[in-house]
């Protein structure tokens, strides 16, 4: 039995064009972890989340980055200026970046938002809990969603930079994951902290980093 040849050369390798949208948290506030802020304006970073954006900005060099974008609060604006000072970029304001609606909880203390019926739908049921007089969790994912696939359609092949908050972070994610929604409070988010997801076209979305605060990015793009 002999083994049959090929009859010319092989096709050529194609280059599969990859798309990465890196999802930053802004830095600490002073009611991080202990206010659910929401949409509230006049919120602004802490000295050590000063030195968290100072460090998401260390963390970008030599990656090249196409554009920045940011929730319009300005927690997350204040977190992306040094990104765009060292990379010499404007920051693009993106609605769909912004914040839960939190409605009627907006200021609230969570020490006592975690004592209400309710916070029980909000860790373990969210696909169903609409905030009282705001947004519901859907409604989020599907913003954000909606959001980062224009930016990926923007910037085909290129590197992205979204600076946003924790919930639609984590919302991103689990839709990334193919993890279901009420599951996606597993997921942590910290202040200044990058995930990533990568784009391939005719593929699913790959989930590259999730919560990285420490090591260079430079090496998720070669040069």
């Amino acid at each position: 039995m002999t083994e049959a040849t090929p009859s010319g050369p092989s096709p050529p390798m194609v280059k599969q064009e990859t798309t990465l949208l890196l999802l930053v948290r802004h830095g600490q506030t002073p009611t991080t972890g202990a206010v659910l802020p929401g949409r509230a304006p006049g919120l602004h970073l802490s000295d050590r989340g000063r030195v968290e954006a100072e460090r998401v900005a260390e963390r970008l060099a030599g990656l090249p980055v196409d554009a920045i974008y940011s929730s319009p609060l300005e927690r997350a604006r204040e977190t992306a200026e040094p990104a765009a000072a060292s990379t010499g970029l404007g920051v693009h304001l993106n609605a769909g970046l912004i914040e839960c609606d939190f409605g009627e909880w907006t200021g609230a203390a969570l020490a006592e938002l975690s004592g209400l019926p309710q916070w029980q739908s909000v860790q373990h049921t969210p696909s169903s809990f609409r905030f009282p007089g705001g947004e519901g969790f859907q409604e989020m994912q599907a913003r954000i969603v909606g959001a980062l696939e224009a930016m990926r359609s923007a910037h085909a092949g290129g590197v992205v930079v979204c600076f946003s908050h924790a919930d639609p972070i984590k919302a991103a994610l689990a839709h990334a994951l193919g993890t279901h929604l009420d599951l996606f409070q597993r997921i942590v988010v910290s202040p200044g902290s990058i995930s990533v997801i990568s784009y391939a076209d005719g593929q699913p979305p790959a989930v590259l980093t999730v919560n990285s605060t420490m090591e260079p990015l430079s090496g998720l793009r070669a040069p």
